[in-house]
Order: structure tokens, then C-alpha cells, then sequence
């Protein structure tokens, strides 16, 4: 069944023609100069919502750093540059490593004096925020 309609948008007048896809449904369209039925559609009651799925584990975390001697990293993202060797002696602020994150270089630098005894990263690893970088003896 086709209906007619004219409808005004942004103040321009439109004539449009509608067809019922659906049997039965003539009580949503107005009556040619009347005004719309209002008698309530029957819905279906909602249906009870899925069980939620069971959290995932928590991930192993990754070398956590905090021992002590240990440099962590400010951030996380991947490791560019790991710019020292086992035994090499190093200051505090001097730069142990290069990290990227959302495109920017950040050097992480040691927060202490001392030989480095381990490196726990290398480049193209993924660390986390707080995740030990080197170890300093």
C-alpha cells in the first residue's frame, strides 16, 4: 500500500511517497487530514541479557623493576636504543636508553651512579611504565 505524504524541511516543501512493507500497519500513518493514532504498539518484553563473560586473566607482568639498582622506565612504549653496555660505569642522568611512545623520543636516563650489571630490554621491545630497563651494581 503506497502512501502519500508532504513534509517541510528547512522550510522547503517535499512531496513524498511512502510503501507499507509490512501488513497491518496502517494505524501508524495518519488519516488523510486527521491526526495520528496514538493507541500504543504492543512491543516485545526485553529478552534477559547474556551472562557476562568471565574477565580474562590478568597478563604476567613484565620484568617489574624496583629491586634495587634498578632503572625503570618513565613510560610505556617501545624501546628504540638501549645506549649501554654490561660494565660500563655510569652518573645519574646519563641517558641508559631510548623509548617511543605516540611518535616521540624519550630518553631515559639513570636516577643513580653505578656499573650497569644487567640489561633487562633491547630494541624493539614493548615496556611498560615502571618495567626495569637496566640494573645498576
Amino acid at each position: 500500500m503506497l502512501k502519500k505524504f508532504k513534509i517541510t524541511v528547512d522550510g522547503k516543501p517535499y512531496s513524498v511517497t511512502v510503501e507499507d512493507s509490512v501488513e497491518d500497519i496502517g494505524h501508524l500513518y495518519p488519516k488523510e487530514g486527521g491526526v495520528m493514532d496514538t493507541a500504543p504498539l504492543a512491543v516485545p518484553p526485553p529478552s534477559a541479557a547474556p551472562a557476562p563473560a568471565a574477565a580474562p586473566a590478568p597478563a604476567a607482568p613484565k620484568s617489574s623493576g624496583g629491586g634495587a639498582g634498578d632503572q625503570l622506565c618513565p613510560m610505556g612504549g617501545v624501546v628504540i636504543s638501549v645506549d649501554v653496555a654490561i660494565g660500563q660505569q655510569v652518573n645519574e642522568r646519563d641517558p641508559i636508553a631510548v623509548v617511543e611512545a605516540m611518535k616521540m623520543h624519550t630518553t631515559v636516563s639513570a636516577q643513580g651512579s653505578g656499573v650497569v650489571t644487567a640489561i633487562h630490554v633491547k630494541p624493539g621491545d614493548a615496556v611498560d611504565a615502571g618495567q626495569a630497563v637496566v640494573t645498576l651494581g
